[in-house]
């Protein structure tokens, strides 16, 4: 069993769900977070059944991920 950091993120028309540390495209989406992270888990079994183990990252150095704003002046 393999455990991925997923990224979710909140969009006027709903959420986006990508993981880290899986080589390739793989994106899910949703109206709800929930339906987002589901989307998205699915999404990663396909490509995993469809490309192999060969698509994960040899060693992911992502232990956490975070999201934080930055301002800038134009």
């Amino acid at each position: 069993m393999r455990r991925f950091k997923i990224i979710v993120e909140e969009h006027q028309d709903g959420y986006v769900a990508y993981p880290l540390g899986l080589s390739g495209i793989v994106v899910g989406q949703g109206d709800t977070y929930d339906n987002a992270v589901a989307d998205v888990k699915s999404a990663i079994e396909f490509h995993i059944e469809s490309f192999g183990t060969t698509v994960f990252e040899e060693e992911s150095d992502v232990l956490r991920a975070f999201v934080t704003d930055a301002e800038f002046v134009d």
